[in-house]
């Protein structure tokens, strides 16, 4: 006896919002079995005699797709058990099948996961993909209630068309894509949609990739830019100076991890901290001319303050309030920065970002292996490293091939 598949408003369970769930019932020689397609509905929104959402229901039509498609994935492996003369109950194939997926539509898991970001206090992210949604909504026009299996290759083709006609640049497109592939994984990982509708098989992401101008001074610009009289720097000026060269000096640490500095992360002589991007721990000798930085800045300051006047523990308390602190300072501390340049006549942009890059360049120039770069920097991955070295590699092998007569 084959076996029959339908899907019922479970009126024998109701839910605390006064709803019932949606149930895939499977009958096999007399014998139900239930199983929840992670939907519930109000009464008044079910039609009990044709076992569908009536017109009144919200989003009936995303609905009725994920009804049909979850009756389809049964109904195909019923056939194909059918075909290969294999003996089933009805248990068996809800658990032949049952590494189940809930659906849930774009626009839903996207409000899911920058929920748990700002939860999670990880600003960063939250930012990325509020900014992705945000595109998403516009190009969908704000009809954004459908799923993941919805995408397909022609979609992101007009997607990637529609940033284009909106002048969009390369690197933004690239983002938003990554992004967008980034919340379809984790939809698969959640089980909200399936991976066989995956799109980013036959679409390429790194296509998008481009080649970013390398940020990096030579040593005889560090050293000349460390050497400079700073007598006559007004106070803002000074300390954009001093970020920048406390930067360089304690392995590139970055401009973040310095506003997040106390004093209990310096011990015996060494600048102990956690990376906020990648959580690793640092540990970096200081030299003597990074200690009088510290000291010029933390000379009036309790154990419970931070080691530079970025944050003020008492304004600056939730991760959205530090995030949003740490661009202004970045921001005005690189316009410092680049008026530092124009006056030392450093043609190149010199930015908090420069040091970092500056100081994994000149080490690998000084010889040092390339692992031990990584590590210092706190990468979570040598190849991160190796972006930031790609254009000193290439002078290397400009200057190898000048050998050759």
């Amino acid at each position: 006896m084959n076996a029959s598949v339908s899907v019922i408003c479970y009126k024998s369970k109701t839910l605390k919002n006064g709803e019932h769930p949606l149930m895939l019932r499977i009958t096999k020689n007399r014998k139900l079995k239930y199983v929840s397609i992670g939907i519930s509905l109000k009464p008044e929104y079910w039609d009990f005699t044709k076992n569908e959402p009536n017109i009144k229901c919200p989003n009936r039509n995303i609905i009725q797709k994920i009804i049909l498609d979850k009756k389809l994935e049964y109904q195909k492996k019923i056939l194909e058990l059918n075909a290969e003369q294999k003996e089933y109950t009805a248990s068996s194939l809800l658990e032949n099948l049952e590494a189940t997926y809930f659906p849930k539509t774009i626009l839903d898991f996207y409000h899911e996961l920058i929920d748990n970001f700002k939860k999670n206090g990880n600003t960063g992210n939250q930012s990325i993909y509020t900014n992705s949604l945000h595109s998403l909504l516009s190009f969908t026009h704000h009809k954004l209630n459908i799923l993941f299996s919805d995408i397909d290759v022609t979609w992101l083709e007009n997607y990637e068309n529609w940033l284009r006609k909106n002048k969009n640049k390369d690197t933004t497109i690239s983002l938003l894509f990554r992004t967008l592939r980034s919340a379809y994984n984790k939809a698969i990982k959640a089980k909200a949609t399936s991976n066989k509708f995956y799109p980013f098989k036959d679409f390429s992401v790194s296509k998008f990739n481009t080649v970013t101008k390398k940020r990096a001074l030579d040593k005889e610009y560090i050293l000349k830019i460390i050497n400079t009289d700073t007598s006559n720097f007004s106070y803002i000026k000074q300390f954009a100076y001093d970020i920048f060269k406390f930067s360089y000096l304690c392995a590139g640490i970055s401009f973040v991890d310095i506003a997040n500095l106390t004093k209990d992360n310096i011990q015996n002589g060494k600048l102990i901290y956690i990376r906020q991007k990648t959580h690793h721990e640092i540990r970096v000798l200081m030299c003597k001319q990074a200690m009088e930085i510290i000291e010029k800045y933390n000379y009036h300051c309790s154990k419970a303050e931070y080691l530079f006047p970025i944050f003020d523990m008492k304004i600056h308390k939730t991760p959205q309030q530090k995030m949003n602190r740490v661009h202004k300072v970045r921001s005005q501390i690189n316009k410092e920065l680049k008026s530092i340049a124009t006056e030392m006549g450093i043609n190149e942009r010199l930015t908090t970002y420069v040091a970092r890059h500056s100081f994994a360049t000149v080490l690998k120039r000084s010889g040092v292996n390339i692992e031990l770069i990584s590590e210092l920097m706190g990468h979570a991955d040598i190849s991160t490293t190796k972006i930031y070295l790609d254009s000193f590699e290439n002078e290397q092998m400009d200057a190898a091939m000048k050998n050759l007569l």
